[in-house]
């Protein structure tokens, strides 16, 4: 039998896959499940329907996930740490020279990713209906707050001074911005993108440090 749900403070512990095959199962658990979410939805989701798209028995899902719901966390953990990744690629390519272009770079990150895993704009933009994936989610936009925060303060576009709060207040702004821009569509509502960009970016540049003195005295 399946052990019982996850709850926000009782995280699942997963068997973790040593061997390749093993590691490979695991993630044609996951691919099949984000089709499946993208098809039919999470409520229609069943350990079941996953096993079978997977081509693999019930029984192997169950050696590493306690029931859908577990899955739909470790989906939300694999996704959000592939943003994690786009955004460092992305301000690594990059002239970050201002909060402006900090913003926009991590939240086209953000979007770069929800283009490329549909399924993921269903489980957690979309619902959250999943008490352990909204507070995984939480807890990850608390991380890239402080992520960001210290490197625009380390970079010198940001004064010491700004608040962690504020930090995460403009990651979580950001969020919702995104589940707004993708409640119809899963290609998102770019216009309202641009819109929570400009607004994020207006309420960080109060904390933006000041640029060079570039005034020269008169000669006498």
């Amino acid at each position: 039998m399946p052990a019982a749900a996850a709850t926000p403070t009782t995280p699942p512990k997963r068997r973790v896959p040593r061997q390749e095959r093993s590691r490979r199962r695991v993630e044609d658990l996951l691919d099949a499940a984000a089709r499946l979410v993208v098809d039919h939805g999470v409520e229609a989701l069943t350990t079941r329907d996953i096993a079978v798209a997977a081509g693999v028995p019930v029984a192997s899902l169950y050696q590493y996930f306690s029931d859908k719901e577990d899955v739909m966390l470790a989906l939300a953990q694999r996704d959000m740490a592939e943003m994690d990744a786009q955004v460092a690629e992305d301000l690594a390519a990059v002239d970050v020279h201002s909060v402006a272009v900090l913003v926009r770079t991590t939240m086209r990150a953000f979007v770069s990713v929800y283009h490329r895993r549909p399924a993921f704009v269903e489980i957690y933009l979309r619902g959250r209906t999943n008490l352990a994936v909204h507070r995984f989610g939480r807890e990850h936009n608390a991380r890239i707050a402080e992520t960001l925060r210290a490197f625009a303060i380390e970079a010198g576009l940001a004064r010491d001074d700004l608040p962690r709060s504020a930090a995460v207040l403009a990651v979580e702004v950001g969020d919702r911005v995104f589940q707004l821009a993708f409640e119809e569509s899963l290609d998102g509502d770019q216009e309202l993108v641009e819109e929570g960009i400009a607004m994020v970016t207006a309420y960080l540049e109060r904390y933006a440090a000041p640029g060079p003195d570039l005034t020269t005295e008169e000669t006498p």
